[in-house]
């Protein structure tokens, strides 16, 4: 019985005593738990990385460019540390012996953005990280105001920036898009609490009295009389203020000059009238110019003389101007609207006729005698992913351009028009640039000859219009020996090429960019009367007008803008380039 008793009385103390430890093992436990800091949300992380930009050499990693002079990149920010801890203490150690129970502590209050915030910034939504945001810093900006940085930043404190957001870099490119900055960098900082982060913008301004335009180069024109000329020389130039007293308003002119020949504009634009979203913009030109007509047995009469001469020459004087209103969609796209006024006068001959072909034909000078009126409006649509305007490594710029001119606005001049425009750029591995460009445009109804497409505008080999003054008497070069000879105006044009770019240089300073170009490339032309009514004379594939063009030279980014040094025009004053034979 003792013995008996005495286990009775061992077993109920062994199970005291073990229900002691437990409770005093989950007190220890309960304790370390409480006193073990908590999870650090995740660091925040620069947003964008590093993409290439005007001044900044080749990297080895494969075409994107880095600056060697660069300072590095601050790390990110630390992670905050958790709520009621002191990241410099540590947790103090479990006790040897279970510590008595704690009074219980009010529950925790969490408001409703701590907890949106810790489910962003703890929470991985299809493998990206997102944060709210507390604010946008602009640095680096001695001339340019913050407010004209922040126009071209889709994002506002409040929102929920995703780092693998498209939208982040592509942001990047459109400040670096402005002209008014050299590179820009996106990082983010520590916000206020936990999830909550600050978005720096980081840039290095550049000059922003820039040239857009500088023309210069050879060409063969004639005299009022029709007389050839057989080389003469022009020039142009189109400068501007991109970024007046740092408020993102532009203010540029430009001035073109060839024989008897003068053009010039003015122009403005702001992106943001008023302080609002609206962009608008503002021109006015005068030209008074001479244009040339006829290829071959031009006869033509006016009223000071008559006779066989090489040419038809059409003088006329255009003064007006234009006002459009802009809206960006996107980060990346934009639609314009825009009215065009101008009042035109042309001394035009009574007659003309040239061979065509092999048939005597009447020439269309495309121009109404006398005064005359041009009124339009246009819509444009522009989508532009580029990484810089100037020497652009990567990205996509398209636009599409409707124009139309009707009776009812005024206009003397019944038309519509509408211009395609797609090209595309790729950063090889090897450091090299590829860009694909199409090009595609159509008129329907009587344009003025100055508003339809013209084969110097699409050949290399000829002197483009300056400022929309022709300086170019001569056909095409015609390669391919079709019907492209007979065309200088067109009311359909087409055009495709490829252009490759081998960087040759990259700096900091004054030049910021040199890379040697080549260029190949076709195109097609044609007004309605070459479709329905070809030349006589010519069968089979060479009804088709299509024609080679070529350029080499070099392209450079610079302080003062972009320059072009190309061989092109004068590569066309060679014997069998220089009268489309």
């Amino acid at each position: 019985m003792i013995r008996d008793g005495g286990v009775g009385r061992g077993s109920r103390g062994k199970r005291l005593w073990g229900a002691l430890a437990v409770v005093g093992a989950v007190l220890v436990l309960a304790t370390a738990v409480r006193a073990a800091p908590a999870p650090a949300s995740p660091a925040p992380a620069p947003v964008a990385p590093a993409v290439p930009d005007p001044g900044t050499a080749p990297a080895a990693d494969g075409g994107v460019p880095h600056d060697a002079d660069r300072a590095a990149e601050p790390a990110p920010p630390s992670a905050p540390p958790a709520p009621g801890t002191n990241p410099d203490v540590a947790p103090a150690p479990a006790p040897s012996e279970p510590p008595a129970a704690p009074p219980p502590e009010p529950p925790a209050t969490t408001t409703p953005a701590d907890a949106r915030a810790g489910e962003l910034a703890e929470g991985e939504e299809g493998g990206s990280l997102k944060y709210i945001l507390d604010d946008i810093e602009v640095r680096g900006n001695t001339k340019t105001r913050s407010r004209v940085v922040l126009r071209y930043v889709p994002f506002r404190p409040g929102d929920v920036i995703d780092v693998d957001d498209p939208s982040v870099e592509l942001a990047r490119y459109r400040l670096l898009g402005t002209g008014f900055f050299r590179t820009v960098e996106l990082s983010l900082g520590k916000g206020k609490r936990r999830g909550h982060v600050v978005l720096i913008i980081e840039v290095t301004e550049r000059n922003t009295l820039v040239v857009n335009d500088l023309w210069m180069g050879l060409a063969a024109d004639a005299d009022t009389n029709g007389k050839v000329r057989p080389l003469t020389a022009y020039a142009g130039l189109d400068a501007a203020e991109t970024n007046l007293a740092g408020t993102g308003i532009t203010l540029g002119a430009a001035i073109g000059v060839a024989q008897d020949q003068l053009a010039l504009r003015a122009r403005y634009f702001d992106p943001a009238f008023l302080g609002s979203q609206w962009m608008t913009s503002g021109t006015l030109l005068y030209n008074d110019a001479d244009d040339f007509f006829g290829n071959a047995g031009v006869e033509f009469e006016n009223p000071s003389q008559q006779g066989v001469h090489e040419f038809a020459v059409v003088q006329y004087k255009r003064f007006g101007g234009s006002i459009g209103v802009g809206r960006d969609l996107s980060v990346t796209t934009q639609l314009w609207a825009q009215y065009r006024l101008e009042h035109v006068h042309a001394v035009v001959p009574l007659a003309a006729s040239e061979l065509r072909g092999t048939e005597r034909e009447p020439i269309d000078f495309s121009i109404l005698r006398g005064d005359s009126i041009l009124s339009t409006i246009s819509a444009t649509l522009q989508h532009d992913t580029r990484d810089k305007p100037i020497l652009p490594t990567r990205g996509w710029f398209a636009s599409v351009t409707t124009e139309v001119s009707l009776s009812p606005l005024g206009s003397d001049y019944p038309y519509a028009k509408i211009d395609l425009l797609a090209s595309r750029w790729w950063s090889l591995p090897w450091n090299h640039v590829l860009r694909l460009r199409l090009f595609g445009g159509a008129i329907s109804g009587s344009a003025p000859f100055f508003e339809r497409y013209y084969v110097g505008d699409l050949s290399d080999f000829r002197a483009a219009r300056v400022l929309g003054m022709n300086v170019e008497r001569r056909p095409a070069p015609n390669f391919f020996d079709t019907d492209v000879v007979e065309v200088r105006y067109g009311d359909y044009a087409a055009k495709f090429d490829v252009e490759y770019r081998v960087p040759l240089y990259r700096g900091t300073r004054s030049v910021y960019a040199i890379d040697l170009f080549g260029r190949v490339g076709v195109f097609a032309i044609a007004g309605a009367r070459d479709i329905t009514s070809p030349p006589a004379g010519y069968t089979g594939a060479s009804l088709i007008p299509i024609d080679f063009t070529a350029n080499l030279g070099v392209q450079m980014d610079t302080s003062a803008g972009g320059f072009t040094f190309a061989l092109a025009n004068v590569l066309g004053f060679l014997p069998a380039l220089s009268e489309g034979q």
